[in-house]
């Protein structure tokens, strides 16, 4: 498994755990990182980078995943299906060195890993409507100039 997949990882168990817990992301993450005996820092790096900008920028994340998500409600997704969410608008709208394809088939697997049956469908059908909605969207009107 390549490092930024197994970060990808740890960053969903944070997230995961941060939500159950009702503690802080950043206070998880230092305690999920602590469990450890030895951890490769670029694993621990990218997860940190993603886990920082999640939690500054949960709102926003969580308001496109109500937007894109018709006739879910956050709340009523489950768990992991909201947190794989979160992971992949976060790396959509604020990771320009990940290329979208990744993000999304990163999102899918991790779903399906962790989540339902259904669950790998239901991210793949969220992320690619803000993929195409806001990325592709964007990237053409850039063109357009």
């Amino acid at each position: 498994m390549r490092n930024r997949t197994k970060a990808r990882e740890c960053t969903l168990k944070i997230l995961y755990q941060s939500e159950i817990t009702r503690r802080a992301i950043k206070a998880t993450a230092d305690l999920f990182w602590a469990g450890f005996n030895t951890v490769d820092r670029n694993i621990q790096s990218f997860s940190d980078r993603q886990t920082s900008g999640i939690e500054k920028k949960i709102q926003e994340i969580d308001s496109k995943i109500s937007q894109y998500a018709a006739n879910w409600q956050l709340k009523r997704m489950a768990v992991i299906d909201r947190n794989v969410l979160r992971l992949g608008v976060f790396e959509l709208l604020y990771a320009p060195d990940v290329p979208p394809k990744v993000v999304i088939n990163e999102a899918v697997e991790l779903a399906k890993k962790y989540g339902d049956l259904e669950s790998g469908k239901f991210v793949n059908g969220i992320l690619d409507k803000l993929h195409k909605s806001e990325i592709l969207s964007r990237t053409d009107q850039h063109n357009d100039l």
